[in-house]
């Protein structure tokens, strides 16, 4: 029996299609967000064994106890975020790079932290040739070298932010986090005052959780 030739998956189509039913239908309607997540592959950067799944509605496997978060809570967070186009962005959680790629296309300035080598390393490959700074180390500890940013950007969800890493944004600056809230995910944005900083959350999202913002435990008697 002849075997007939696997058909390439048409990732263009797959990319579209995202756009229209994940991100158009779930408030991601910034324009500029829409058009550099339509252009930007998101396949090249996954992994090759789960690049069919890279315009899934759901979180995609990275290993290493890693998965690259949903296209639509991104896009939300990017959407939250409000970029400017001459911005200075601080990307926690940059996984295998593809968030960072996408904020290439919307910022001047990327700086993008991952503390798994082996993710980093991708990402830093895969990211050769934009103006992305790519920092290998522990993701709430941020990238003070860089610092003050424009902009947060938190590419998944974690139980607190610390105060460190929130110091590294501008007065006036935005941030965009996802939150873990007894078990559930939700997406959250502020702007750091000089008086202070506060989230307001705006979305019960599915999102990956991030290693490395454990909630401090308050002292009991």
């Amino acid at each position: 029996m002849i075997q007939q030739a696997t058909e390439p998956t048409d990732f263009t189509a797959m990319r579209e299609a995202m756009v229209a039913s994940q991100l158009r239908t779930n408030a991601v309607d910034d324009p500029r967000v829409v058009t550099a997540m339509l252009r930007v592959p998101r396949e090249a950067y996954l992994p090759e064994n789960v690049a069919p799944l890279a315009y899934r509605d759901t979180a995609v496997p990275l290993g290493r106890n890693r998965a690259a978060n949903l296209p639509m809570a991104t896009g939300r967070l990017l959407t939250a975020a409000e970029i400017a186009p001459t911005d200075s962005v601080l990307l926690i959680g940059a996984a295998s790079g593809y968030t960072a790629a996408v904020l290439a296309e919307l910022a001047a300035n990327v700086t993008a932290v991952e503390s798994d080598p082996e993710l980093a390393a991708a990402a830093r490959a895969a990211l050769t040739g934009t103006h992305v700074t790519l920092v290998e180390g522990p993701l709430e500890a941020g990238a003070p070298g860089g610092a003050p940013y424009d902009v947060l950007v938190v590419d998944g969800a974690v139980e607190h932010l610390p105060e460190a890493l929130v110091a590294q944004v501008k007065p006036g600056g935005s941030v965009a986090t996802g939150l873990i809230d007894r078990g559930v995910t939700r997406l959250a944005a502020g702007r750091r005052t000089e008086g202070g900083f506060g989230l307001r959350d705006f979305a019960d999202v599915d999102c990956v959780a991030l290693p490395g913002f454990a909630k401090p435990k308050s002292f009991q008697f």
